[in-house]
């Protein structure tokens, strides 16, 4: 057919403009990129937010068949995306439901956590070989066990009255979570877990049901009160508030923080890099702690203390036991703060949604909530002082907000209930399964319990504080007399949360899952490297940067030292004034002990040099070098 000679219609019109390359628009980056993972194991930050479940602590036996069970099982395991888009829907049912349960919307969720003895049999060799003291790589390696003394479990909570975790009982090399929201799904989740560990040569070191409490403790702990309220909003997973990014939209009070405090191989609040092998990343520390909790003991403890306040006129003559409960806990029992209802409780219904918007700014003293309470105690926000005299409080980012932790506890055991049966009586087991998540074992959950938690000087006021009033192992306190300025009594508080067995593990991500079922991680590690920081850079007392031979450590006394990899002392600052309050390194070049006024007390000789580096060298040296490489200092301990 001849060429048509008819000119062009406008739909066949050729346009110069299309020849032209146009560019799409980018697209625009998704602001929480951390709920569409499929990497990160799905209890970490979404949560299985389950009625039942039930930890399985296991041992491995021939290695090549526990590679083969992790091989299975990681495809069973639940993704973050996975877990977050249920919960969603879950809640938009529950919603349009008046509050009440969808029967349509279930599921069961798994996740594998991994000890260190158990990468260690996975992977033919330690999982790292660098494990300076007082870093999150020690305190995997040792386990709680080691640790408890400083930890604060003695006596009642010592390792030796430990049903699991202990050094002399045997070796737990797995922790596998199960949750369901159906009985009957649990129930043929475990009996098919337990049939393919059985299959493949792991046994059962201990199992550990659990579950939310039934009635009117629906959603709390044996105690009483409403539990897992005060959890921490993580950046790109939870939406912030467009008028106040840093709190979590419909969460007043709920502070947005860095997924590094929770995420190895993420941006942190304030600490310095993981130096973790980076198969790690995605993965979080995980703690279990089973803590048995003494209901009558406690509340007995309430109505004696109340008493004998009332005979020393320290409250009113019409405060109860749940008056003086709710003011040792922070909260009243559905959840409503202390610090908005001082006199009673406002929430009745144990459904109404619990309150996180608590200050303590205008209460320093303790006069509100005193300074032992639980919740001051685990979580001390705009009422911690680093000095007495101070006018303004320890700030939240940079400071408190490396400190959080995400919690994951479920009560185990039946509710006490004097005219129940034996399994409601006082001397049935029930308590919590605690479970946390964080990116340091060291900076987050040991700091609280042992810094906190276990501290009766802390936070640091003129009367005696005392340790925590609920889960602390008992101490002597100061209690604030009602209506007086600055009045304490004592108040002798003694222990009815024991420990009852702690492991520490990692819930690694998917993709390392795959790695060590196939057996694909190197034994020890990658090779150590020099560590090279810019700044401003900031270590805090006990807080490490290590590289091969060499550890600079800003020392418990206020001195910075270079210790090697046997921790023998190779160079030290020499600074004896005991006021230093961190080692910083600056933008003009020098590395800097200073005050708690920020003032510098010792310092490098390398002022006036902007883009230098601070080097922790793998041959033992510790250096300060010039942007052209040069160096200006160092403390020549290459070994």
């Amino acid at each position: 057919m001849p060429p048509s000679s008819e000119p062009p219609t406008a739909t066949t019109q050729p346009s110069t403009s299309a020849r032209v390359p146009t560019q799409s628009p980018a697209p625009e980056a998704d602001p929480l990129p951390l709920r569409q993972s499929t990497e990160i194991q799905g209890d970490i930050l979404a949560g299985f937010k389950k009625d039942h479940v039930h930890l399985l602590l296991l041992a491995f036996g021939d290695r090549d068949q526990a590679r083969e069970w992790l091989d299975r099982l990681r495809h069973r395991v639940a993704t973050t995306r996975e877990v977050a888009d249920f919960n969603r829907q879950f809640s938009r049912a529950r919603r349009a439901r008046s509050g009440v349960d969808p029967e349509r919307h279930h599921a069961t969720w798994r996740s594998v956590s991994l000890t260190h003895a158990g990468l260690t049999e996975l992977i033919g060799g330690a999982p790292y070989t660098d494990a300076p003291r007082g870093t999150t790589q020690e305190a995997f390696l040792q386990g709680p066990a080691p640790r408890a003394e400083w930890l604060g479990d003695t006596e009642a909570s010592a390792p030796e009255h430990w049903l699991f975790g202990a050094e002399e009982q045997p070796a737990v090399h797995a922790v596998l979570t199960l949750a369901a929201d159906r009985p009957e799904d649990l129930a043929r989740a475990l009996a098919e877990e337990r049939d393919e560990a059985g299959d493949s040569g792991l046994t059962v070191v201990f199992e550990q049901p659990a579950g939310t409490l039934a009635g009117s403790l629906r959603g709390r702990e044996h105690f009483g009160f409403k539990d897992g309220i005060s959890q921490p909003g993580v950046r790109g997973f939870d939406e912030p508030d467009p008028d106040d990014p840093e709190h979590q939209l419909g969460r007043p009070g709920t502070r947005i923080v860095p997924a590094g405090e929770f995420l190895v191989g993420h941006e942190k609040d304030h600490r310095l890099p993981d130096w973790l092998p980076e198969w790690m990343r995605d993965g979080s520390f995980h703690v279990v702690r089973r803590l048995a909790q003494d209901v009558p003991g406690w509340w007995a403890q309430m109505a004696d203390l109340v008493a004998e306040l009332k005979k020393s006129n320290a409250v009113p003559q019409q405060a109860t036991s749940e008056w003086l409960a709710a003011r040792l806990m922070g909260r009243w029992r559905s959840g409503a703060p202390l610090t908005k209802h001082p006199d009673a409780d406002p929430h009745p219904d144990p459904e109404t949604e619990a309150d996180n918007d608590i200050l303590y700014g205008d209460d320093q003293l303790g006069r509100t909530v005193p300074l032992c309470a639980h919740l001051r105690k685990t979580n001390p926000r705009d009422g911690l002082l680093a000095r007495v005299t101070d006018p303004e409080p320890v700030p939240l980012q940079g400071a408190l907000d490396g400190r959080r932790i995400i919690r994951r506890g479920v009560p185990y055991g039946e509710r006490f209930d004097p005219t129940g049966g034996a399994e409601n009586g006082p001397d049935a087991p029930r308590g919590l399964v605690f479970v946390a998540y964080q990116g340091d074992l060291v900076a987050q959950f040991e700091f609280v319990q042992r810094s906190w938690v276990d501290a009766d000087a802390f936070p640091e006021r003129d009367a005696q504080v005392g340790r925590d009033a609920v889960i602390g192992r008992g101490s002597q306190a100061s209690f604030p007399v009602h209506g007086s300025p600055d009045a304490h009594v004592p108040l002798t508080l003694r222990q009815f949360v024991r420990t009852e067995g702690a492991l520490y593990a990692f819930t690694p991500s998917l993709t390392a899952l795959r790695l060590l079922a196939a057996g694909e991680i190197p034994p020890g590690g990658p090779p150590s490297e020099d560590r090279v920081l810019a700044a401003p850079m900031v270590l805090r007392r006990g807080e490490v940067i290590s590289s091969g031979k060499a550890r600079l450590r800003f020392e418990e006394d206020g001195d910075l030292r270079v210790r090697d990899e046997r921790e023998e002392v190779t160079w030290e600052a020499g600074y004896t004034g005991g006021r230093s309050g961190r080692a910083e390194f600056w933008e003009d070049g020098r590395l800097v002990l200073v005050d708690s006024d920020s003032a510098p007390v010792w310092s490098t000789p390398t002022e006036g040099n902007e883009g230098a580096v601070l080097v922790v060298a793998a041959d033992g040296d510790v250096a300060v070098r010039a942007a052209d490489g040069g160096v200006l200092w160092r403390t020549d301990t290459a070994h």
